[in-house]
């Protein structure tokens, strides 16, 4: 009589500890997939993304290096320690040029961060709209803009918001659909038709 054969799992998903993982966690577990975020003791895997998100972040991300001030460094897809438990990872973003420490630093701390932009993705979009701008501004994160596909071209759309220091909410200043024009966090002009040259 022969042997049953018992099927082997292909993988081996990490188990969570009961109260969840921590950003130590996410930073120490082997074989993550790339740009997993940290969301209340949650990992997040994050989806392939559309050609919109990719051009947009490099189109914003040369936008904002373009002008950037001696005191400020601007940076991509980089993990964002909110607290012990959440740990986002924005797809752009403006910190302090002395929270840059090295070239081997994997993330940056909520108070390092001036500005978090989000590119609105099919898979996240309640994250996008909801859960990160809420957390990022209860951690103080002064700026967020968030940035959705629009109108028959397929057009960035950027929503700019600004941190209630008060209430720790966003207030939405503008909607920038064509041009980027803003004096905060910094003089910059940013032509978001360009997405059509990329």
């Amino acid at each position: 009589m022969g042997a049953v054969m018992t099927a082997q799992p292909q993988h081996q998903w990490p188990v969570p500890p009961p109260d969840g993982y921590t950003v130590d966690d996410l930073l120490t577990l082997p074989d993550l997939p790339p740009h997993t975020e940290l969301i209340d003791g949650s990992l997040v895997f994050v989806s392939p993304q559309r050609d919109f998100h990719s051009v947009v972040m490099y189109m914003l991300e040369a936008g904002l290096r373009s002008t950037v001030p001696r005191d400020l460094r601007v940076r991509r897809e980089m993990t964002v320690e909110l607290d012990r438990r959440n740990a986002p990872e924005p797809d752009v973003l403006v910190v302090r040029a002395e929270a840059v420490t090295g070239r081997r630093q994997v993330r940056y701390r909520a108070a390092d961060v001036v500005l978090a932009v989000e590119v609105v993705s099919p898979d996240s979009e309640s994250r996008d709209r909801d859960t990160k701008p809420r957390k990022y501004a209860a951690a103080g994160i002064p700026h967020f803009w968030l940035v959705e596909m629009g109108g028959p071209a397929d057009h960035p759309v950027v929503h700019v918001y600004e941190l209630d220091v008060l209430t720790r909410r966003y207030t939405p200043t503008a909607i920038h659909r064509d041009r980027l024009k803003l004096s905060v966090p910094y003089g910059m002009d940013i032509d978001l038709t360009t997405i059509d040259e990329l």
